[in-house]
């Protein structure tokens, strides 16, 4: 059932679990998201790029919402990552449930500024934003940060923003990255209490493919109610689609697709069991 994207991440940060916000790009993608979530009885997030959307257009989006209509389990669709209210109006006239409003390259009043201006046009459809503070290193979909240029999420600017800005949601950065983890991951689990014992909405963690188990199971007792996962997901679909060709004798391509979507169930499955949210459909 598709269900509002704020209503999914309060009962979450109720009940101290998170969702899991899967970034789909095809239809192999989208069904083994919904499969793995009506297994575990979970909710989830659909998440569209604006890479994907700009290939896929609003069809896209309008598949995700009907997966998300015709589910045994509440989905909504989100729109990840995007700096351009051009694509963030076409986002919402499709239906899109909420969108990432992601000024997070700007300076500080600048990203304030395009954030409460992308709140002021979502609320007039009833939708949702979730912003990002601090600046995430490593890349996705030709989207780039170096890693000198990172910077961690401040709590007492974190209040302030999440205040003035009017989101529903924030994304924070305590030293996770967008892609493949180079090093063990480094996350300030300090920085992450002081940030949410003042921001009173739901926290978000992007990069979460590649985090140890023990990391996430930490984060979301600390009150993060989102992760974003991407690289797992696709990397799965990606080599299992591979595997079919080089050893099939005679490949067909439903039967290449119906692969691809069991190799990514087993990474939405998982994330899942990881997010405390099996069992909370209801």
């Amino acid at each position: 059932m598709l269900v509002p994207t704020e209503q999914l991440l309060q009962h979450a940060r109720q009940d101290r679990y998170a969702v899991g916000a899967f970034n789909v790009y095809t239809l192999e993608a989208v069904r083994a998201v919904v499969s793995a979530a009506e297994e575990s009885r979970s909710p989830a997030i659909l998440q569209v790029l604006p890479k994907a959307l700009e290939l896929g257009g609003t069809a896209l989006i309008a598949l995700c919402l009907e997966a998300a209509r015709t589910a045994g389990v509440p989905l909504s669709v989100h729109l990840d990552h995007c700096s351009s209210a051009d694509t963030i109006e076409t986002a919402l006239e499709a239906g899109i449930s909420s969108i990432m409003a992601d000024g997070s390259g700007l300076p500080y009043d600048r990203n304030l500024a395009f954030t409460r201006q992308m709140v002021d046009l979502t609320l007039s459809r009833g939708k949702s934003v979730e912003a990002e503070l601090g600046r995430l290193s490593g890349s996705e979909d030709g989207m780039t940060v170096a890693r000198r240029d990172a910077c961690l999420t401040d709590p007492a600017q974190a209040e302030m923003f999440a205040d003035q800005s009017g989101v529903h949601a924030l994304a924070v950065c305590i030293g996770n990255v967008h892609g493949t983890y180079h090093a063990p991951p480094q996350l300030d689990f300090k920085r992450l209490a002081a940030i949410a014992d003042r921001v009173r909405i739901p926290l978000v963690l992007h990069g979460t493919s590649g985090l140890p188990d023990a990391m996430i199971t930490r984060a979301v007792a600390l009150g993060v109610c989102k992760f974003n996962v991407n690289t797992e997901l696709r990397s799965a679909g990606m080599a299992a689609g591979a595997a079919y060709l080089e050893e099939a004798y005679k490949p067909e391509l439903v039967e290449r697709m119906q692969v691809e979507v069991n190799a990514m169930r087993q990474p939405v499955m998982a994330k899942i069991g990881l997010f405390g949210s099996a069992g909370k459909a209801s």
